[in-house]
């Protein structure tokens, strides 16, 4: 029996179609490409949640670690999973052992103090430490312009590699003006900039020197973001807390 000739023909000539599937578009928050870790003052679950949970290219740790151990043992959840870049707080400098568990830990060449450092495409520059009254306390003028100044003025037995725990803890005024120099996207700090009642106006100079568009600092518990000269925005991290590029607390 054969098929109605007209739509013989419609089969003969019918051009063949196939089903296009269009790749499915899955979209990436950016701002969670690097997380910024408050005071852990040994409590490092908030971040090892976050990590997990927003898989970041790099984490950042602002400082006060409280170390009894080495850092790489509080992280070895997350140490295969994202770069691991960090500051020294006070609390980093209390005592030989919370020093040694830091800046002889597996991750102590990933101290971003006093450097500008590529991570996960950003321009991060780091400033551990405080500004300590025997050494620069702004707006004071320093008492000591530089370790070596410091030393060549101590008893002939003291040399530099012999500085105590709270001297290296210490914002040297030196070291502060050779960061000035460089430039960088973001300022990660330990002390607070003049945008909190507690913080220095000097890190709002070295930001705009540097050309930093944000800062992130820990030190003071809080969590907050405010704008200072230049736009430049600031994020305050709490303890333990953990905040993303655009300073959500997450």
């Amino acid at each position: 029996m054969r098929l109605n000739l007209n739509l013989e023909k419609k089969l003969r000539y019918a051009k063949p179609r196939f089903l296009v599937l269009k790749p499915k578009k899955y979209s990436v928050d950016l701002t969670k490409k690097i997380l910024f870790a408050g005071d852990p003052h040994g409590n490092f679950a908030p971040l090892i949640s976050a990590v997990h949970k927003f898989n970041p290219k790099a984490v950042v740790l602002l400082g006060d670690y409280d170390l009894d151990k080495p850092l790489e043992d509080f992280l070895h959840n997350i140490i295969e999973l994202t770069e691991i870049w960090w500051i020294a707080g006070n609390h980093d400098f209390e005592t030989p052992d919370k020093h040694r568990f830091l800046f002889h830990s597996a991750l102590a060449d990933y101290h971003l103090h006093l450097k500008v450092t590529h991570v996960a495409g950003l321009r991060i520059a780091g400033l551990s430490g405080i500004f300590l009254g025997r050494v620069w306390y702004p707006p004071n003028l320093p008492k000591w312009k530089s370790k070596d100044h410091y030393v060549s003025h101590q008893r002939p037995h003291i040399r530099y590699g012999d500085l105590s725990l709270k001297y290296k803890s210490a914002i040297w005024h030196d070291e502060f003006h050779a960061l000035a120099k460089l430039k960088a996207d973001i300022l990660v700090t330990h002390e607070a900039p003049g945008s909190h009642r507690h913080g220095f106006s000097i890190i709002n100079e070295l930001a705009c020197s540097m050309g930093v568009k944000h800062i992130f600092h820990g030190h003071l518990h809080e969590n907050y973001v405010k704008h200072i000269k230049n736009n430049i925005k600031v994020t305050g991290v709490a303890n333990s807390a953990v905040a993303d590029l655009s300073g959500n607390t997450l």
